[in-house]
């Protein structure tokens, strides 16, 4: 078993080149293989996605990139590819390949919710929670956090906003693998530190991502076949809450239009919407109060994906309170249970306590990546307390969704998108 255990320490030497050129037209783009200096050794990336996949990361070094009359993002500093020895302020296990395209998925939701302070948690390329606060980032970690415990153990905690004390010993409380902040204030570091094999990073470019949202980077997806498929990388259209389009079907002679979300809705969605750009689809959110309150990831079918982030809402919120009023998570609970009366008059009194307020889903909002082909999908989610929700619209069904909105008692808000948000 410890021959097993010193593959995740092991670091494996890559048979990359130091140098990549990429060449579009009459276009290149040079890239530099990065390095940096850790415990006195010269180390590029730990490992690939597993231990026994030999990575490397490039940073753009030279060149400018310009498709039809679309500049691309090009050279960014501050941020994954630039990262330096000196951005690395303690490398644990220094970064794999996961580490740092977790952390660059946190940045690719943040740049869209860089007007307040805001945080990601992010295990396996998704995010298990996220927050925005008015009232600083301890809250939005906090929030995070507490949107999905169990998911969270573990994982990589991305912030736009300098990492504070307060939010430093929560997170230490916790087992996490990364933590990114743009900077850190004084005394945060020795507390960070405690916990050795932390990664911790300062990325400065995390506090300037507005400036990246209207720019987009060559997305490249590598096939089986040693083929390639090009992109253009996704972008947010709904920058403001004007952005929302008015939900309207219509059917033979009949048009019909859904309510338009209040002020909180509007902002509940535009959260949610935001997030939605780094969660893999078929996925859909429901968010409250600048939180996910559940997130619902790779699903095949849309009313599925609905119902399984219901179940899924359900069991963290029941997880919240059995850890803590036990200590114990629902799982762990509900196995001591069978043989503890007390535990188990708890397990059932946590489980009563959950169904009764519907896990915290009444007053939230609903965001879906892909229109809804059918309107069951919209009625779960409605019956669960559900206020608004935000979809791209374009379905062949517009109108029976809509009806659904309308129907509901108090009658529910939809906007559309105008853009669908699947990531692959």
């Amino acid at each position: 078993m410890s021959q097993l255990k010193k593959m995740y320490f092991s670091q494996l030497k890559d048979p990359f080149p130091g140098e990549l050129h990429l060449t579009l037209g009459d276009q290149e783009l040079i890239f530099k293989k990065r390095y940096w200096s850790i415990s006195g050794e010269e180390k590029g990336l730990r490992y690939g996605e597993n231990p026994d996949q030999p990575a490397a990361l490039y940073e753009l070094h030279q060149g400018k990139l310009e498709l039809g009359r679309a500049k691309i993002r090009t050279r960014t500093t501050g941020l994954i590819s630039s990262l330096t020895s000196d951005n690395i302020i303690q490398s644990g296990k220094h970064p794999g390949k996961i580490n740092l395209t977790d952390v660059d998925n946190g940045i690719n939701i943040l740049q869209y919710l860089h007007a307040k302070p805001a945080a990601i948690i992010l295990k396996h390329n998704n995010p298990c929670g996220a927050a925005w606060s008015e009232q600083d980032i301890l809250q939005s970690v906090s929030k995070a956090f507490y949107c999905d415990r169990i998911a969270a153990f573990g994982g990589t905690i991305v912030v736009n906003s300098p990492l504070t004390k307060a939010s430093a010993e929560f997170i230490h409380s916790s087992y996490f693998e990364v933590v990114a902040a743009p900077e850190f204030e004084d005394g945060v570091i020795e507390i960070l530190k405690k916990r050795k094999n932390l990664r911790i990073l300062q990325l400065p470019g995390l506090a300037e991502l507005e400036q990246l949202k209207s720019t987009p980077w060559l997305d490249q997806k590598s096939l089986v076949d040693g083929g390639l498929i090009l992109q253009f990388s996704y972008q947010n259209k709904i920058q403001s809450l004007d952005d929302w389009l008015p939900a309207e079907g219509h059917q033979e002679e009949e048009s019909i239009w859904a309510r338009q979300p209040n002020a909180q809705e509007a902002d509940d969605l535009f959260f949610a919407w935001a997030v939605e750009a780094g969660v893999s689809s078929n996925s859909v959110i429901f968010a409250k109060n600048g939180a996910t309150v559940a997130i619902g990831t790779g699903e095949q079918d849309r009313v599925g994906c609905v119902d399984l982030t219901i179940h899924k809402a359900y069991t963290k919120y029941a997880d919240m309170l059995a850890f803590n009023e036990t200590q114990l998570s629902i799982y762990q609970l509900k196995f001591k249970s069978k043989s503890d009366k007390s535990l188990a008059q708890k397990y059932d009194e946590i489980q009563k306590r959950t169904n009764e307020i519907r896990s915290g889903l009444p007053g939230s909002v609903l965001v879906s990546d892909g229109f809804f082909p059918f309107r069951d999908g919209v009625d779960l989610a409605i019956e669960q307390g559900v206020t608004a929700i935000a979809q791209p619209g374009g379905s062949v069904n517009d109108f029976e969704v809509i009806k659904a909105v309308n129907e509901a008692k108090p009658q529910v808000a939809m906007v559309f998108t105008g853009q669908r948000s699947f990531k692959h």
